[in-house]
């Protein structure tokens, strides 16, 4: 018997509320040039330290040990779904996200201007992290290309250097390898078929990023592009359907903006500042039984390898956090959706943080919420798909199981 199943008789609904903050790219390990401490350690959190020892904690395990997340699977994770059999495109999450009409059958592609040198090899593969008001500008010019051999194409700005290209016709197949190859010091490589079906649609993907190159030549520093997470719209059950929970989503980026979507989650504005979502969720407190507040500076910090900008980050949560308390939600889970570790410049398979707060969670031995602490949490180490279900029987949401 499969989890869905044994849910399935368990669930039942009350008035209560869940708060899921996810600090994208949370986890870290330790750098020698800042006291051999990771960013949680050496942030000052007397807010988070002060909540840990009143809640327990533990460390969660996004895909399983030793793989490495994208975001999508990460934040699926959390959210109660398995990220191996449950696969959501990275291009439909951005898609989806800028507010896209995605019928089933389109094509979305995730895509970033980057800077090539006069070789054609990458220099850059964000592009010195254009401002948005450039990516419109140059999303101007791309869209020029309105159609390739009977399918129509669609460029979609997003934030900074990202953008979405959406393909919309006949005898379209997401089953098309990436153009990035992750890496600086390397050329774009060809879309390629991953069967038969989708030759067709390797073949418009790269008669665009030719026609593209072309328009894009004479800009600096963003003379190139990259897609990547070719995909098609799947069919999944919402955070209604699964946990019968009226859930909304106060994130900015078109991503978790997407995935919140997908899933069914009400999507809220989201100001610019920690403390704006934070106050998001005071003003809608009463009209949802779970948010998901999602803050990207950690994430983005740990990808360009900038430790005490993470640091700032958290730090900036930290002070924030009593704005939470104003209308303190019964079940709080603070947490991320994988690690992002300084030195590596990128995700990682290090397993995540995570701290629960409720009048039920009980307590542990952690002081302090950081990796390590959270290492001896009551929590332990467990899949991240089961973190949800934690969340649920914190907020009494759940029956007893068996006789």
């Amino acid at each position: 018997m499969d989890t869905d199943t044994i849910l399935e008789g368990l669930l039942k609904e009350n008035n209560s509320k869940i708060v899921m903050v996810v600090m994208d790219g949370l986890g870290d390990i330790r750098s020698p040039e800042f006291d051999n401490k990771t960013p949680l350690e050496y942030a000052n959190t007397p807010n988070l330290d002060a909540l840990a020892k009143e809640s327990v904690c533990g460390r969660h395990i996004p895909v399983m040990p030793g793989i490495t997340p994208g975001s999508g699977p990460g934040h699926l994770g959390i959210f109660g779904y398995n990220p191996l059999e449950v696969v959501i495109g990275r291009g439909v999450l951005e898609a989806v996200g800028l507010g896209i009409e995605l019928k089933h059958g389109d094509v979305a592609a995730r895509a970033n201007f980057a800077t090539l040198d006069g070789d054609g090899i990458i220099c850059d593969r964000r592009a010195g992290r254009i401002s948005t008001e450039k990516n419109k500008e140059l999303c101007g010019i791309l869209s020029r290309i309105k159609e390739i051999d009977g399918v129509k194409v669609t460029v979609e700005p997003g934030k900074g250097h990202r953008f979405v290209v959406v393909l919309r016709g006949d005898n379209l197949n997401p089953a098309v390898d990436d153009t990035d190859p992750q890496h600086e010091g390397h050329a774009p490589l060809q879309a390629k078929p991953q069967k038969e079906e989708a030759v067709f649609t390797a073949g418009i993907i790269n008669k665009f990023v030719e026609r593209a190159r072309v328009l894009l030549q004479e800009q600096q520093p963003a003379n190139g592009m990259l897609l990547r997470g070719i995909s098609s719209r799947p069919k999944i059950p919402g955070l209604k359907e699964r946990f019968k929970l009226e859930a909304a989503a106060i994130a900015s980026y078109p991503m978790y903006r997407g995935i919140a979507d997908l899933l069914g989650m009400t999507l809220l504005t989201a100001p610019d500042t920690i403390e704006g979502l934070f106050k998001a969720y005071i003003e809608f407190h009463n009209k949802y039984d779970f948010f998901f507040i999602h803050v990207k500076g950690t994430d983005q910090a740990g990808e360009d390898g900038e430790f005490l900008t993470k640091v700032d980050v958290i730090e900036k949560v930290d002070r924030a956090l009593p704005i939470l308390y104003e209308k303190r939600p019964n079940v709080l889970a603070i947490t991320g959706d994988h690690s992002s570790p300084c030195p590596m410049y990128s995700h990682s398979w290090h397993p995540v943080p995570v701290l629960l707060n409720s009048q039920f969670s009980g307590t542990d031995d952690a002081v302090r919420f950081t990796e390590n602490q959270c290492n001896i949490g009551g929590l332990g180490f467990f899949e991240s798909r089961h973190l949800m279900t934690v969340l649920l029987a914190n907020a009494l949401r759940l029956d007893k199981y068996g006789a």
